[in-house]
């Protein structure tokens, strides 16, 4: 790719004018090459909206579930929804302008290069850092996002693409949660402009976010500054995980406070009892009050008391995996998120019920493992050892 010869069209991508300037400038400039800001996944599913295919196939929550990607899901859905919304208010369908090029691209017989990372990948290093607080204003904002009615008219729309409104924005998303800001904004100037520059060809027109273009003309400038590929790729979480031995060393000194009391001879059988009434009430209660079916409440109270003391399982999981077996999910229900308009649309989606009922039992069973085990169950046992 000759750098002189590279043209980057920044869009929004809910605009019908970056569909038009798209169209426009491949017809004029008629390039090699027509890179989009898309992934594999997401260029076929636009392909098949394109030909009117429409899928609702089941969504394996189970799936989900056990290989703890409720946070993943959760998030992608989300950030579906809000673009729908944003899509449905401008009757126009978020991703046109990529269509377009796409259909130009064809046109005027050029390639077409998917520069985008995985969606997936993106959505899993955002998890992995943001912070816990940047997750709940994230959580919170989303959720507040649900019931805004916000008729914000195309000329709104169109000044994201001008450079200071677009500046603010960012500026504020940087604010609300700068790790999440770094890899949806930074990480993906350094990977759309890693992508660019492998191309092969000469003459190369980029279809990016109009938020993309300044960072990719940067890393474009001064190359020695791109990260390898491999770096920007790998989901491992390496940060030092203190939330996690913080969480087993709860059920550890759980687990040592019984064992202390039955070596020295205190009787703990009332004191076990209690330990399974409370945890397991309280995650069934927790799991009613969020709207489960009985069933799912009634496994999280058989499951909670063995989760409390397992650091790696959490009863919502298995409550949830019960709801989701009486409350099927379809794509669906992802795409009517942009539809909802009340509490009562939010509580008949399949996806928020299950949801909510992982959060709902989670909550109670953290409730007596923070608060009502350790005043009513451990404290008065260690007094015992210890002859107080």
């Amino acid at each position: 790719m000759k750098r002189e010869c590279l043209t980057i069209i920044g869009t929004a991508h809910v605009s019908q004018d970056s569909v038009e300037e798209v169209k426009k400038a491949i017809h004029e400039q008629q390039p090699e090459v027509v890179a989009i800001e898309l992934d594999k996944g997401r260029y076929e599913r636009l392909l098949q909206e394109k030909a009117g295919i429409e899928t609702d196939e089941e969504i394996s929550v189970t799936n989900i579930i056990k290989e703890g990607k409720v946070g993943l899901f959760a998030i992608s859905s989300v950030l579906t929804y809000i673009q729908s919304k944003i899509g449905d208010d401008l009757d126009i369908k978020p991703g046109s302008e990529m269509i377009e090029a796409i259909d130009a691209a064809n046109e005027v017989e050029a390639k077409i290069a998917l520069i985008d990372r995985d969606i997936n990948i993106t959505l899993q290093r955002v998890l992995n850092e943001m912070t816990f607080m940047e997750k709940l204003k994230f959580l919170y904002g989303a959720i507040g996002s649900l019931f805004t009615d916000d008729d914000e008219g195309i000329e709104d729309i169109e000044q994201l693409k001008e450079s200071d409104t677009l500046e603010e924005i960012m500026e504020y998303f940087k604010d609300m949660s700068p790790n999440a800001y770094k890899v949806l904004v930074k990480e993906r100037d350094v990977y759309l402009a890693n992508s660019i520059l492998n191309i092969e060809e000469d003459h190369v027109i980029a279809v990016v976010g109009a938020g993309h273009k300044e960072g990719i003309n940067y890393y474009l400038d001064n190359p020695q500054e791109i990260l390898p590929m491999e770096s920007l790729v790998d989901i491992e979480d390496n940060g030092f995980p203190w939330a996690k031995i913080i969480l087993a060393a709860i059920p550890i000194s759980f687990i040592v406070i019984f064992f202390l009391a039955f070596i020295n001879g205190i009787d703990i059988q009332g004191n076990l009892i209690e330990f399974i009434l409370i945890g397991g009430g309280t995650a069934f209660i927790g799991s009613l009050l969020s709207g489960s079916k009985i069933q799912s409440a009634v496994v999280g109270f058989i499951v909670a008391p063995l989760t409390i003391i397992h650091p790696l399982l959490a009863a919502g999981w298995f409550s949830g995996l019960t709801e989701a077996k009486y409350r099927k999910v379809r794509k669906s229900d992802i795409a009517n998120l942009g539809k909802i308009k009340s509490l009562r649309d939010l509580w008949n989606n399949n996806i928020f019920r299950i949801l909510l009922v992982v959060m709902g039992t989670n909550l109670g069973v953290s409730v007596a493992t923070l608060v009502i085990l350790p005043s009513k169950v451990f404290i008065p046992l260690f007094l015992k050892i210890w002859g107080v």
